[in-house]
């Protein structure tokens, strides 16, 4: 379909709590159509629908050799330990240096392109993924979880970028 520009940090789409899915129609296809060439060439392991300034419940995850989409995604945290990961985002310009506490074991439940419900279990690096781009959904960055020096300092760095 077509590659979509990355709404990037201070674009107010990336703050929005995102719309629910009501319909799987023509529409969000394209869209999801959209979102899969735009993480193919960004190179990312996920995207969230407001990455690319549309304010809907969907996000695509890559693992392994295969891109999955989930609509309307409930993440049920199943492990109450945490681990460290260096996250990068393509809004925030892939910078990444920055250590983020996620939970190690997560359920997501959504719904499949064809509106059928899908079930993941995920660890690791997935678990990771599953949190970084429900969170896009809920108007959250990784910058959000970080304490405030690391903020400023990552804020810094965007500024770097920018300039």
């Amino acid at each position: 379909m077509a590659i979509r520009k990355i709404r990037k940090i201070g674009d107010p789409v990336l703050r929005e709590i995102a719309n629910k899915v009501d319909k799987i129609d023509r529409s969000i296809k394209d869209i999801v159509k959209d979102m899969i060439d735009t993480m193919k060439e960004e190179g990312g392991l996920g995207l969230a629908a407001p990455q690319i300034g549309i304010s809907k419940r969907i996000i695509i995850v890559r693992y392994g050799d295969r891109i999955d989409t989930f609509i309307n995604p409930e993440l049920e945290v199943l492990d109450d330990n945490m681990t460290k990961s260096d996250e990068g985002c393509l809004s925030i310009y892939s910078i990444q240096g920055f250590t983020v506490d996620r939970y190690k074991k997560v359920r997501v439940r959504a719904k499949n392109l064809k509106g059928k419900p899908l079930e993941v279990t995920a660890e690791g690096l997935l678990a990771i993924i599953f949190q970084h781009e429900i969170d896009h959904l809920k108007g959250k960055m990784f910058i959000d979880h970080l304490d405030p020096t690391s903020r400023m300092e990552l804020l810094d760095r965007v500024n770097e970028f920018k300039s």
